[in-house]
């Protein structure tokens, strides 16, 4: 892909966060944006630098992690195109609080605070928006924390998988269809994000497959029906 060729007011509309968004401001918010390339395995930005503004994955895969005094490291979230991340650390005006990598080759749009700010003073709408956006993350952050205490760890792996299907498909409940899900990362990303371990995440995947609920061709999952799947209960 040729950055200088890359249509940016066509991007930004294409994400719901600017769909509504008027020409003259969509030209000012374009103006305040970058993008940049990440090979698999660069950090986009580490904890503790500072944040001048949010950023979107327009290609490619993000982890965003936090390592522990010990060394170990914990997967916050995992983002996929079209997904925006770091836009309450940007409001808060405060450095990082977790550290971000590409998983995969990534190219990364990033929207500058002075440009975000100057169209929430021009237009409340925007604000609504930007504040529609921040409670989904905290809905989500809030669910992550439920299924962290109140789900077992087969619970949470069938909760991913279901949740990786096409929203659309997804939005009436896992309905008697079947259906297959690319794992977006590694299985150690994706098991730290549920707060298992890998070896426990592979023994469930063989646990679903040994019941017929799953067929595993490496990252790919089947799902031949996805109301089973949605009802499992383990012994």
């Amino acid at each position: 892909m040729d950055l200088d060729k890359f249509n940016i007011p066509r991007y930004l509309r294409s994400l719901p966060l600017f769909s509504s968004t008027a020409e003259e401001e969509m030209a000012r918010l374009a103006a305040g944006c970058s993008l940049r390339r990440f090979e698999r395995g660069a950090n986009i930005f580490n904890m503790g630098e500072a944040c001048d503004g949010f950023h979107v994955v327009v290609v490619g895969q993000v982890k965003l992690f936090v390592v522990s005094p010990g060394g170990n490291e914990k997967v916050v979230e995992l983002c996929g195109p079209g997904h925006s991340f770091a836009e309450a650390v940007m409001f808060m005006g405060v450095p990082y609080v977790v550290s971000s990598q590409a998983l995969a080759d990534s190219l990364i749009l990033t929207v500058s605070k002075e440009a975000v700010f100057h169209e929430i003073e021009a237009d409340r709408r925007f604000a609504l928006r930007m504040l529609a956006g921040l409670s989904r993350r905290l809905h989500g952050l809030i669910k992550d924390v439920e299924a962290y205490t109140l789900h077992s760890g087969v619970q949470r792996v069938i909760g991913y998988l279901l949740s990786n299907i096409d929203p659309e498909r997804a939005s009436d409940g896992p309905a008697s269809e079947s259906t297959t899900v690319t794992l977006p990362a590694s299985k150690a990303a994706i098991a730290s994000r549920l707060s298992i371990t890998p070896e426990y995440f592979s023994r469930v995947l063989h646990e679903l497959e040994s019941a017929g609920l799953i067929e595993v061709d490496k990252r790919d999952i089947l799902i031949p029906d996805t109301a089973r799947l949605a009802n499992y209960q383990p012994a």
